[in-house]
Parts: structure tokens; sequence; C-alpha cells
């Protein structure tokens, strides 16, 4: 059966979204709101033209080795398919590359920062951030836009996107184009879930459409923390009046015995110290989940079916290492990550198998501009 709710019902016309001083419209498929738009960063095409080349450019990192797309594949929905990310000077993050696919109605940016809300503002964390260093542009700001000036494309993009400033190149602006490209990098709505849900009885097996029921109904509870056109409860968009950040325990680890996680990834609890946020990260989409292992906030989930085993036992139970404890207990979990039957699984695997959506992960649109000839050059 389709899941009967509103926002799930992928029906009307797409809405349009455009800036009143540009001609830019976000190709959104049916059912997706209007993203939102700083006042500050208006939606230009040269903008995301110039946010792609500076997305694939590794002259945005220290040592010239490393673009935003080096922990952004497109091919994999823009992860880059580790457990942790490895930086330009080889130190390794604490955490997973997210998604950037949707990431225009993000509520909150990257795993547990509850004030990390725009995009223009979490570009210059990679590229500038020292704990961990990631690009390694820390006090190469004057010769970082040296670099892009030199560039005969950016001779010609950075005035394009920013027509009325006499002088574009500026850090300020190379994070607002990459904003821009990232706001543009929406999901083009062709997945197998979502041609049934549009009326293709064909699309999904019989094993999804099951999944499909156990996912939207209560036994799983799966819709509460993975719900919307999004899979996700931390969204934001255009129309939102309150704010929906959300950060969850899912009961993966419990160090203590008393809600406590690893060291390096305490989640929310990093940001507010109280205990109660100990392990409380942002739900990630679910949209293109089959592809974007491993999984959690760490990686320490090997397989999507590892995943659903996690779910399905209700936490993590670790018995051996360094990180033993038994996080089905963790008094922080979430009420939701309860358990169900395992015989639900495999059906549960075969709906998350459905949301992939192909043409997103070779749209030319978010390809590596540098592979391609440029105009005039």
């Amino acid at each position: 059966m389709r899941p009967a709710n509103a926002w799930v019902a992928l029906v009307g016309l797409a809405l349009v979204a455009c800036q009143p001083d540009d001609a830019y419209v976000f190709d959104l498929p049916p059912g997706y709101p209007e993203p939102r738009v700083p006042d500050d960063n208006p939606m230009n095409e040269a903008k995301v033209e110039l946010g792609r080349h500076l997305f694939y450019d590794t002259r945005l990192s220290g040592n010239q080795t490393q673009a935003c797309a080096s922990c952004h594949v497109q091919e994999l929905a823009f992860t880059d398919g580790s457990a942790v990310s490895v930086g330009s000077t080889g130190e390794m993050t604490p955490r997973g590359s997210m998604s950037i696919v949707d990431v225009a109605y993000a509520a909150t940016l990257t795993w547990a920062n509850p004030v990390l809300r725009r995009l223009e503002d979490q570009a210059l964390v990679p590229m500038f951030g020292e704990e961990p260093v990631e690009l390694g542009l820390a006090g190469l700001e004057v010769e970082l836009v040296e670099r892009v000036r030199a560039e005969p494309r950016y001779q010609e993009l950075f005035p394009a996107a920013f027509p009325r400033e006499s002088d574009p190149f500026t850090i300020s602006n190379i994070a607002k184009a990459i904003a821009a490209f990232e706001r543009s990098v929406i999901s083009s709505g062709q997945s197998a879930y979502e041609r049934w849900v549009a009326g293709d009885d064909t699309a999904i097996s019989e094993a999804a459409q099951r999944g499909a029921a156990v996912f939207f109904e209560e036994e799983a509870e799966c819709f509460h923390c993975h719900g919307g056109f999004l899979f996700s409860s931390a969204v934001d968009h255009a129309g939102n009046v309150f704010d929906q950040a959300s950060f969850l325990n899912n009961g993966l680890y419990n160090v203590d015995g008393r809600g406590a996680y690893p060291e390096s990834n305490t989640g929310l609890f990093e940001h507010t110290g109280m205990r109660g946020d100990y392990g409380k990260f942002k739900p990630p989409t679910l949209r293109n989940i089959a592809i974007t292992g491993p999984y959690m906030h760490d990686g320490s989930v090997v397989t999507l079916d590892d995943a659903l085993a996690v779910y399905q036992a209700g936490g993590r139970n670790i018995e051996e290492g360094e990180n033993i404890g038994d996080g089905r207990l963790n008094p922080n979990k979430n009420l939701f990550v309860n358990g169900f039957p395992a015989e639900l699984a495999p059906d549960l695997r075969a709906f998350l198998d459905t949301l992939t959506d192909d043409a997103l992960l070779n749209d030319p649109r978010y390809s590596d501009p540098w592979l391609e000839p440029f105009p005039g050059l």
C-alpha cells in the first residue's frame, strides 16, 4: 500500500524559486517545497556555475591536492565511501562526509552543530578549520584569492556571478558561490520510489511495497525520525515557520553505562555540555542511502543490512574493544528506537533500495567542469 501521509504524496506542480533580481529557477521535483535562500546571496546561474568550478578545484586546499569534491563524490551521492574523511594533509576527521544532495533543505549543517545553519558559513569550515585540518587553508587567505584570480576561467566566472562588484575576488564570494552550487544539487526525483508514488505499480517490487508500509507505520517507527519529502526530521525550507533542527540518539554507544559516547564523537554534547545530549546527531536523509555507506556518524556500521540490524535490536551492544557498552540501554536513546521483528528487515531493505536516484549520480549539471572545454579558452 502507498503511504497516505500528505507529505509523501508527490503530486502537483513543482514550486518555482527565484530571486527578484535574476532568473534562476530551481528544478524541483513534485512535492518539493521552495528552498530557503538568504537575502545576501541570491541565486543566479553564473554564480552556480562558478560554485561548481570552485567545488571541484584543488586550488581550494593549502597543498592543492584536494577539493570539496574529494570528500563529496557525485557517483556516491556526494559522499566519499569512507568511514571517516581524510584531509589534504592526511589528518583524519572524526566523522564521515554527509551527502550534499538536497542540502538546500538542511535545518542545520554537519552532524551535530546546532548553530551552523548557513551554507555560506559551513563552506569556510573545511577550508580554514584547524581541528581537524581538512583543506588546510588557514593563513593562506591572500594566496587563495590570488590563485583563483590567476585562473583564466575565473576571470570570466567571478564578474558574471557578482556583476555589481568592482573586485569580486574575495573569500566571501568564494563561499557564496560554493553555497549557491550546493543549493542547486537537489534530487531530480527519479528514484523508483517516486515513480511508484506517482502511480507506476511496477516501479518497485512487492517486497519493497511491503517495506514502505512498514516504514510509514508504527511497528518499526522509522518515519518519526526519517519522515517527510527528505526522509529526515531535520528539514528547513522557505515556508517553514518553526525551527526544525533535530538531533537524536540512536543507541549506538553507551561507554560508561550512563549514556556517554566516545570522546571524539560526543554529538550535541560537544556544544551544550548537557549530559542528556550525549550521542545526539542529526538524522540524515535516507535518499540514496543504499550507496552512501558506511553508516552512522562515524562510519562504524559497514553495510545497510548492518544498520538495519542495529535498529531491529533497538541499539547496538558492543561486547569487546575500547567502546564496550550496551547502547540499547542508553538513557538518552530516542524512544522510537525500540526494535522491531527481524522478519521485517528484508522488506525494509528492499524499500530503502528504491530511494536511489541514478539520474542524479550522473547529472552533468553537478559534474566536474574542469573535465570539459570552456568557451573561449
